[in-house]
């Protein structure tokens, strides 16, 4: 991802997507339970956090993340461009 739409992401995203997010990034594999622990975090790190650790794990699991924004929050997904 583009430095500019990760900025952007952080900024736009919901604290109930980003929580859905996170969900389905455990249930495909990308995420592990320690991973998930993050709660406590305001919404924008929290955002950070999560995309930085899946962008560390490489190229599918980037994939995966955006496929499951796309399906989380379409509007949101068109509007940084990831359809």
């Amino acid at each position: 991802m583009a430095q500019q739409l990760l900025f952007s992401l952080f900024e736009e995203i919901s604290k109930a997507t980003l929580d859905q997010l996170q969900d389905k990034l455990l249930e495909k594999k990308v995420l592990t339970d320690n991973e998930m622990e993050v709660d406590s975090m305001v919404r924008g790190d929290k955002a950070r956090y999560v995309i930085d650790t899946v962008r560390k794990k490489g190229q599918k699991a980037s994939s995966t993340m955006i496929a499951a924004l796309c399906d989380l929050d379409p509007c949101l997904a068109e509007e940084l461009k990831l359809k």
